[in-house]
């Protein structure tokens, strides 16, 4: 039910297709990111008509709401959610770093992304008090819905995402901030990988193939780690392989990260960034290996009004700009999506200056067809030996 073919390469960047019991993913590709069971502004509909293959949904968030007794009760995550096409769902575990040492220091997966701790806290102490603590057996942390204490193991986090349903599904791991040193991000990786075997352990005493199990690939900014985290991830054997936690303190440094980990780890088995959507840095991770990505960004950036353009510098526009009052022309006049088929510029600022939902939802249907459109370029560039070419022509004007 579950495969990986690799059909074309350019040098160590990868065409392929990974075959699910809900179908076929072409890779390279995009992973729209459902967090609640829902592309945000989007049906099921909208995202089959743009080309969308997968979808990611959040475990921490839908075990807090609606819960996956209730998702299980629906038929699982597909029927729930009214999608037909494959699902991910990753372990939680980035969530609650988010709630711990991420809201102490006020940091993501990039140290650079959020580069200044924060200034205030709620108990004066000049950081955001941590709502997650860790130990041997797993994660203890407050519910952000309810404020009750909440726990999540490597056996329990399985027991969930098998309740839920999705095709693909995660290991739980310690995700560790790029302030971390190198002996606590030993320490954590070193209980990721006994929390993956125990995961792995939990997955397999149900012998259905109906999902797959990924492992994540832990160990900072530091190479050796990568290496050798890839290297136990490989040696457990895992369906799939995803890249977790931090990545460094700067962009260059993530590329890096990504680089070393694809080295050590099987040739035949998809390999997933996660967390990463950047034009300029999937461009980079392809170019390393990676097969799969996901991102809010294109969702989020469209709910502030900031839509993605092409070959242009940064590769978005803010269209509450007081330049685009009066702009005739779609966001992109070479692109096929519904927004840009129908609407102006300009019909679009005034939506998000009268704050009309409308507004949003053309902004996303844009910034997921960018999205979707971009890899089906990156595929055609693989298959044809011409990659390189093809970043050049959309990098050479970004900066």
């Amino acid at each position: 039910m579950f495969g990986f073919e690799i059909i074309a390469r350019d040098r160590k960047a990868r065409a392929g297709t990974l075959t699910t019991p809900h179908g076929t993913v072409a890779t390279p590709s995009f992973v729209a990111v459902g967090t609640h069971a829902a592309v945000q502004a989007l049906s099921s509909e909208d995202l089959l008509m743009m080309g969308t293959q997968v979808i990611i949904a959040n475990t921490y968030h839908l075990h807090l709401n609606p819960g996956e007794g209730l998702i299980k009760k629906m038929g699982g995550l597909h029927a729930f959610m009214g999608w037909p096409g494959p699902v991910v769902t990753d372990s939680g575990g980035f969530q609650i770093f988010s709630l711990g040492i991420g809201k102490e220091q006020g940091v993501g997966k990039i140290a650079s992304i959020f580069p200044a701790p924060p200034e205030n806290s709620s108990d004066g102490s000049g950081k955001r008090k941590s709502m997650v603590s860790v130990d041997e057996e797993g994660i203890t942390f407050t519910s952000h819905c309810d404020g009750t204490p909440r726990r999540f193991t490597p056996e329990g986090v399985i027991h969930i995402q098998r309740r839920l349903g999705a095709d693909i599904i995660l290991t739980l791991d310690e995700c560790t901030s790029p302030y971390h040193d190198y002996d606590y991000t030993r320490q954590s990786m070193e209980r990721t990988h006994r929390w993956a075997v125990r995961g792995l352990e939990e997955f397999r005493r149900d012998d259905s193939r109906h999902q797959a199990l990924w492992g994540v690939v832990q160990g900072g900014a530091y190479r050796d780690l990568r290496e050798e985290s890839a290297v136990f991830m490989k040696q457990q054997g895992f369906d799939g392989y995803a890249v977790g936690g931090s990545l460094g303190k700067t962009k260059d440094q993530m590329i890096q990260v990504v680089g070393w980990k694809t080295q050590s780890l099987p040739e035949q088995a998809p390999r997933h960034l996660l967390g990463i959507g950047e034009v300029e840095d999937m461009f980079a991770a392809v170019e390393a290996g990676i097969d799969l990505f996901d991102c809010v960004a294109p969702t989020l950036l469209a709910r502030t009004g900031t839509v993605y353009v092409g070959k242009s510098k940064r590769f978005r526009i803010h269209i509450r700009n007081a330049r685009f009052r009066d702009d005739q022309k779609p966001i992109e006049e070479t692109c096929g999506c519904y927004t840009c088929s129908r609407y102006s510029r300009a019909y679009l600022r005034h939506l998000f200056m009268a704050r009309e939902p409308f507004g949003i939802r053309l902004a996303t249907l844009h910034n997921v067809y960018f999205m979707e459109s971009l890899f089906r370029l990156i595929r055609t560039a693989i298959k044809e030996g011409r990659l390189e070419r093809l970043k050049k022509e959309w990098l050479s004007v970004s900066h």
